[in-house]
């Protein structure tokens, strides 16, 4: 009779014992799921602001750029624009040069 009740009680403890572990386990299954939710939130919350920070920073270098060559452009034009052209003389130039005698 001592060792029924003995046992039964070693049976209740571990019945408990293995309750507590599965409401562990639930609560670790929980606060693991609300840290990965978190830590999803938060990356992309960096990500997006890295992004937005990156592209602004093209768009400046970008319209530097755009600008320069613009620029660069309009000087070139500018400074073409004074040049006389020749044609004739050219022209001569490549008949001289690049002439291909029909001779052979």
């Amino acid at each position: 009779m001592i060792h029924e009740r003995t046992l039964d009680h070693l049976l209740k403890i571990e019945a408990e014992a293995a309750s507590l572990v599965i409401d562990a386990k639930k609560e670790a299954e929980r606060r693991l799921a609300e840290n990965e939710e978190k830590n999803r939130y938060d990356f992309d919350d960096r990500l997006k602001k890295e992004t937005d920070m990156l592209e602004a920073s093209f768009k400046k270098e970008n319209n530097i750029m755009e600008n320069r060559y613009r620029q660069e452009l309009d000087d070139y034009c500018k400074d073409i624009s004074f040049v006389n052209i020749d044609i004739k003389g050219f022209a001569c130039f490549l008949n001289k040069y690049l002439a291909v005698s029909g001779e052979g």
